[in-house]
């Protein structure tokens, strides 16, 4: 679950990460009246679930608290990667020397918590990955101790020289593991944590994301998501308990099993095509989830073909025909629909598709082949 801005940087006051003070606003006169209180430079910030705000034009400076309602009228106009700015964060600018990244996430192969940290900041660390990887340090934190003191001050001399920004750095550490490892994050990041010409340390930004598997013993942090900052699809999907993804491509891929969505994905792009999403129905042979699947995926106008993938383990064929039946009958496909099922019930769910005029294939090869050419043209590898 992602959380706004905002909220993460109340979390990280919480632990004693030093942040300058924000107030949210969802008209321009709120953000005038906030710049008022605040005197000074500010920037509005749009809140939203989308990486890139800067480049959108999501951050901007306000000298005045007038030039502040204008630039909040621009942001609250726009629309960010498909999701309409509702929320600005308006804050006093600050006098920056430097800007680093620091950054807590999970690290499946080590099974355990890593910070990262790099001198360069400001800018996305995946291009700090790409174009200098030396500028990124790495350290995986035994979660029977935490990160302990010695560890923060030695990456906190990887960012600084001067022994009072290293204290300070290496405090932020700590305080920042906590505020990740104590919230069930999966990932908390400062970008940047900058230091001022006074050579005082601050986090200039914040950003969470919740495990969903943390929310249900965290209500006080699931009360934090705002379903009206995400995808619709996404929470349609979560309310019908399927687990969906959306990703850029072109062919709906609707698939019975974390393992088989996973190798579905990977045949669509290794015969030339992209997949639109990761929806897995999961086990159930309720035929509403596929109903739900399918109304889903007809949703994202980007799909030029859907591509079913059943095999019927516990999910049975049958009902994962009847709920394709269902669902074509209640909203006809504008898109070609190619059905794979093999498994449980398997013969009477050829026997249910095929009196609806549907047809389903059992090669799964041959199933992914056909919906990539479908949604390309005849282009499949």
């Amino acid at each position: 679950m992602n959380i706004h801005e905002y909220q993460a940087k109340e979390i990280f006051r919480k632990y004693g990460i030093p942040i300058p003070p924000g107030e949210v606003a969802t008209t321009p006169e709120q953000a005038e009246a906030i710049a008022r209180k605040f005197g000074g430079t500010v920037v509005v910030k749009a809140q939203v679930h989308a990486g890139g705000r800067g480049k959108a034009g999501g951050v901007k400076l306000a000298r005045t608290p007038e030039e502040a309602k204008s630039v909040a009228a621009q942001i609250l106009n726009l629309n960010i990667k498909g999701l309409p700015v509702q929320r600005i964060l308006v804050t006093p600018a600050a006098d920056i020397a430097s800007e680093a990244y620091v950054g807590v996430i999970v690290d499946r192969a080590s099974k355990r918590a890593v910070l990262m940290a790099s001198p360069a900041g400001g800018i996305d660390i995946e291009e700090v990955a790409a174009k200098t990887p030396e500028k990124i340090l790495r350290h995986s934190v035994d979660p029977r101790y935490g990160l302990q003191a010695f560890e923060a001050m030695q990456i906190a001399f990887f960012l600084y020289s001067e022994i009072k920004q290293v204290r300070a750095a290496a405090k932020i550490l700590q305080q920042l593991y906590r505020a990740f490892s104590e919230n069930g994050g999966s990932l908390a990041e400062i970008n940047p944590l900058v230091t001022t010409p006074a050579g005082d340390v601050v986090a200039l930004d914040a950003k969470m994301v919740i495990d969903d598997n943390e929310l249900e013993r965290r209500p006080d942090i699931a009360a934090l998501r705002d379903e009206s900052a995400e995808a619709p699809s996404e929470v349609d999907a979560r309310n019908a308990n399927l687990t969906f993804i959306k990703l850029d491509g072109n062919v709906g891929c609707i698939v019975n099993g974390a393992g088989l969505a996973m190798a579905t994905m990977d045949l669509v792009k290794y015969y030339g095509g992209e997949p639109a999403n990761f929806l897995d129905i999961g086990g159930s042979s309720n035929p509403e989830k596929v109903v739900a699947a399918l109304r889903i995926i007809t949703g994202d106008t980007n799909v030029k073909a859907i591509l079913f993938n059943i095999f019927g383990g516990i999910t049975r064929t049958d009902d994962v025909a009847n709920g394709i039946v269902t669902a074509i009958r209640q909203n006809p496909l504008k898109v070609p629909l190619v059905i794979r099922l093999t498994g449980t019930n398997e013969e009477i769910a050829v026997k249910i598709l095929s009196e609806n005029g549907l047809s389903a294939m059992t090669d799964m090869d041959e199933a992914v082949k056909k919906a990539v050419a479908l949604a390309t043209g005849g282009k499949a590898a």
